[in-house]
């Protein structure tokens, strides 16, 4: 093992011992980083949420001005509760050239090897700006790079293209579905089970609900786009989680259905949310608060993040895919916080270490291999006359 592949294995293994589940605070790791970005001579703000338990990292080497390059990644991981590990999830174990713990390939693969390259080229002369950004939350809806983006706007700042390195096997992906997240409440009448007629059960009008959404699913499947390169090509939705009721002889007076939607384009977005509003408000609302004026169904949003539109001109892509010899690029079916940055008019392509198949699972891995092509992709990076004054 090479010394910069060794020094980011060692930092990834003090980044997994940050057991940093969007439910728990990411400052530890975020100070950590800060630390060492601000070692190589980087400018680095920290933008801390409401309740002060988390924070988004950003930082700059070289000149401070609207342009260069970024690069991103979000530092909470998904929790382990009630998954098979055969080691710590928090502690790193190597095997058989396999890094695995929780967050090794998403994202803290990514963003141990972007620290490195950072420390590698500590004096650089850079001729534009090379950003990094570490976000809090994107597991739970990208609330941090939701919270991040709009403040980078109000300071001016506005770099030229990102790189967001999510788990892609290092393949260059210039597309994705968005992700739209939401937690529906449903409010009955409870009453006794001998007379259902007299309450409003509240897991009926979820069932309810839901065979709604299952109708709009295989419309859904009809309006998929001709040329549409995902997979599958339309947009999709999943009920995710449905619970209501207190027991067999109790008219169910609360119930819960989270649900979320994978958009191919908005016009399909905005297509379910009509469908249901009409639901709702014709076939629902009304026979409910005819038994009693209390009853109500509230929609919670939990995100609503938009998709990596594939643009016909994408230097980000362009760049990335040179840098790794590649032939084109691909689309995926998994969110990221791509879109959110390709909305300040950014250009934007996702390509990062480690597989998509490993994420969220028990005994999660990366691959030495991975690190060691991302990091030799970083080092070109590094190197680019696109970026620096040319000196290697």
């Amino acid at each position: 093992m090479n010394a910069r592949l060794r020094d980011t294995a060692d930092l990834l293994a003090r980044l997994i011992g940050y057991p940093t589940v969007s439910a728990d605070s990411n400052l530890a790791m975020i100070s950590d980083l800060a630390a060492r970005l601000e070692d190589c001579g980087a400018r680095v703000d920290l933008f801390q949420d409401a309740g002060g338990t988390k924070a988004n990292l950003f930082a700059t080497l070289g000149p401070d001005e609207p342009d260069g390059l970024l690069l991103s990644g979000h530092s909470d991981v998904v929790p382990v509760a009630d998954q098979d590990w055969h080691s710590d999830p928090f502690i790193l174990r190597e095997d058989n050239d396999r890094l695995y713990g929780r967050g090794s390939c998403d994202m803290k693969g990514f963003i141990a090897a972007a620290t490195v390259m950072a420390q590698d080229h500590p004096v650089k002369t850079w001729r534009r700006p090379m950003h990094f950004c570490f976000t809090y939350d994107e597991e739970v809806g990208c609330l941090g790079a939701r919270a991040l983006t709009p403040e980078l706007r109000r300071r001016g700042i506005r770099p030229a293209m990102a790189i967001i390195g999510e788990p892609t096997s290092m393949r260059v992906i210039e597309g994705h579905k968005g992700c739209c997240e939401y937690t529906v409440r449903f409010s009955g009448l409870e009453g006794h089970g001998s007379a259902p007629q007299k309450g409003v059960n509240a897991a009926e009008i979820a069932v309810r609900y839901v065979q709604a959404l299952m109708e709009l699913r295989g419309a859904l499947m009809l309006r998929a786009p001709a040329d549409s390169r995902f997979e599958p090509p339309w947009s999709t939705l999943n009920l995710g989680r449905i619970s209501g009721g207190v027991a067999h002889n109790v008219i169910a007076g609360k119930a819960e259905v989270e649900w979320e939607m994978r958009p191919v384009q908005e016009s399909d977005a905005t297509f379910v949310k009509s469908e249901l509003e009409r639901i709702v408000q014709r076939d629902l609302l009304p026979g409910m608060k005819a038994i009693h004026p209390d009853t109500d169904i509230v929609t919670e949003v939990i995100g609503e993040v938009v998709g990596l539109e594939v643009m016909p001109e994408n230097a980000a892509r362009d760049l990335v895919a040179s840098l790794l010899g590649a032939n084109g690029a691909d689309v995926v079916s998994f969110g990221t916080e791509a879109g959110l940055f390709q909305q300040l008019g950014i250009a934007v392509t996702v390509c990062g270490p480690g597989s998509i198949e490993q994420a969220h699972k028990p005994d999660e891995f990366i691959s030495l291999q991975q690190l060691d092509i991302c990091l030799d992709m970083l080092a070109r990076l590094g190197q680019s006359t696109a970026l620096t004054g040319g000196e290697g």
